[in-house]
Parts: structure tokens; sequence; C-alpha cells
């Protein structure tokens, strides 16, 4: 099932207070760029992120998912509802994650 445009709508609002959050229509789904570093997803209506250790001890019991068949498993984001939580998230994550790779 793919993602829903509203719900990507929806996720982007939440986090509008955030500088330089993108993101990229992936087969059906969408990828979500933090300052030009992926932080995960949104896949079948549900905002996946890495599972870099920050983000662990911020959701310590967050659920890990699959974002597709093949995938490495991702953290699920149940409190999309609370704007300072995915702010918070998003910033402390920011640091775990490698640098984007340059393009030949």
């Amino acid at each position: 099932m793919a993602s829903s445009n509203e719900y990507l709508q929806f996720i982007l609002g939440q986090l509008f207070e955030l500088e330089e959050i993108t993101y990229r229509p992936m087969m059906g789904e969408y990828i979500i760029y933090y300052r030009g570093k992926i932080v995960g997803g949104i896949y079948d209506d549900r905002l996946l992120v890495k599972p870099a250790k920050t983000a662990i001890s911020y959701m310590p019991s967050a659920t890990y998912e699959l974002p597709y068949e093949g995938a490495k498993e991702m953290l699920l984001v149940d409190e999309v509802e609370d704007k300072s939580f995915l702010r918070g998230l998003f910033n402390a994550i920011y640091e775990d994650l490698p640098e984007p790779k340059k393009r030949k």
C-alpha cells in the first residue's frame, strides 16, 4: 500500500518549525530529509526513522518495523501528533546520521 499525500502533508505540517525538511517520493512512499541527511520516511502512512542510538534512547519503547519487504528495520514513531516531540526527535538524531554521500 502506498502512502497518501495527505499523510505526507500532515507530517510536514508537524515538522514545519524545523528548517530544511525536505522529501523525495520513492516508489509510492516518501524519504524524509533533515538538513540534507536521510532521517527516515513515510511508509504505508507510518512515520519511520532510522534506528540511530539517540533515536532509540529518545523513544525507548518504540517498535521496530520494516518499511517494505527486504529492507532494514526502522523505528515506528507513534507520537506524530506531538510537534515538540517530533522536533526534539529530529534534532536529537541529526548528529548520529551519516553525512550524505557525494555524487560523482
